[in-house]
């Protein structure tokens, strides 16, 4: 069968999606660096936190896991940290974009929607790769947390399913944040609730049963329960805790419905 002519030299045209991809993640993380309130909430407060809290109860000891608070704050503060990078950053600089005119504009240009949405991804998700290992090691230089060996190998998974999971829920979440003002207020108004109840800042072990259930349900304490078993003691090798992956990627998929279905490239107005 013949490909008509104007087809074939369309097909031609048309560059690969991952070099697109590519360079709208550079794009997206050059933007970032010139952007100074979102280089503090998402790379600076969560090396606060940690300072704070090693600081004032790093040598109080979790006796139901076995280790010293010091350790217990080094994979909070990495899964803060991934929300902050990802799912606050793309909730709330998609939405400015958006209001702003950006996203209408971009859909004139040959850059296809899919490497938009992909490379604002592939850059937070970079991003939350990098200020985990920051925090890692700040939390091994100067609280002397013990870095495991080949465990790390399921913090790497951890950190992926996350980061991927929590920018799909950010996406999805700027598709019911109505105007730029908003969205700063609506995102923390989500994360920081969300953090409590998740025990990135005190051990929800012995909390009541009502705030447990609330913090099983969300998908923020598995991933936080992956990133710290690694530096519980026993822990040897690489394991895939795939009762709480399970659980992270299912809220992951039905935020990319979500966005697929609701997300808006025109502003509300």
């Amino acid at each position: 069968m013949r490909v008509p002519a104007s087809s074939a030299a369309d097909e031609r045209q048309l560059p690969p999606l991952l070099p697109l991809v590519v360079a709208q993640a550079g794009f997206a993380l050059r933007s970032f660096r010139r952007n100074p309130p979102a280089v503090f909430f998402s790379v600076l407060l969560p090396l606060i936190f940690l300072v704070l809290f090693s600081a004032i109860f790093g040598d109080a000891r979790i006796d139901s896991r076995g280790i010293n608070l010091a350790t217990y704050y080094v994979p909070a503060i990495a899964a803060l940290a991934i929300v902050s990078t990802t799912f606050m950053n793309l909730a709330i600089s998609v939405v400015v974009r958006r209001e702003r005119g950006f996203l209408k504009r971009l859909r004139g240009t040959p850059l296809p929607p899919l490497a938009f949405v992909l490379g604002e991804v592939l850059a937070a998700c970079a991003l939350a790769v990098a200020i985990v290992a920051t925090v890692i090691v700040f939390g091994a230089v100067f609280y002397g947390v013990a870095v495991p060996g080949l465990p790390l190998v399921t913090v790497a998974i951890g950190v992926v399913f996350g980061a991927a999971a929590f920018s799909a829920m950010g996406l999805a979440l700027s598709t019911a944040i109505p105007n730029e003002n908003s969205a700063p207020a609506i995102a923390n108004a989500v994360a920081l609730p969300l953090y409590f109840v998740s025990g990135l800042f005190f051990d929800t072990t012995q909390a009541p049963g009502w705030l447990r259930t609330i913090g099983e349900v969300l998908p923020l304490e598995h991933l936080f329960e992956v990133l710290l078993g690694p530096f519980e003691p026993g822990a040897h090798g690489v394991q895939l805790p795939l009762g709480h992956l399970v659980v992270v990627t299912a809220w992951g998929a039905v935020a990319v419905a979500v966005a697929a279905r609701r997300f808006r490239w025109v502003p509300a107005r």
